[in-house]
């Protein structure tokens, strides 16, 4: 009888090798899709405060309530402006609501009337 030695992988060394393997893409690809959340997330918040901060100085100089939507690059982006009276005299609040799909953001301020 000869004593054969064969080198090689056995089928069940592969197969555990390709599930540690498949466990670790599926954590990375999780955690990528987590992340690109949260970055496009913050991107709404900052896009959002800045073009809601916009429309607050516009209403500053001329308080009127209005809806719209913002021009390009920001056309998903909509917005709702209240102007409201204010329990003291001579001070309205204005409040403008920036939205984009389900997410929503909104800012509010008080001004004085305009003499």
């Amino acid at each position: 009888m000869t004593n054969m030695n064969h080198s090689g992988f056995t089928l069940l060394e592969i197969m555990v090798s390709l599930a540690i393997i498949g466990g670790l893409l599926v954590t990375l690809i999780y955690s990528l899709n987590y992340h690109l959340g949260i970055a496009e997330k913050h991107e709404f918040i900052t896009i959002g405060s800045m073009l809601a901060k916009s429309k607050l100085t516009e209403l500053e100089t001329n308080p009127a309530s209005s809806k719209g939507k913002f021009p390009e690059p920001y056309d998903a982006y909509q917005y709702s402006a209240e102007v409201k009276k204010y329990p003291l005299p001579g001070i309205s609040e204005v409040s403008v609501t920036v939205s984009r799909d389900k997410d929503e953001l909104k800012f509010s301020s008080l001004i004085g009337a305009k003499r």
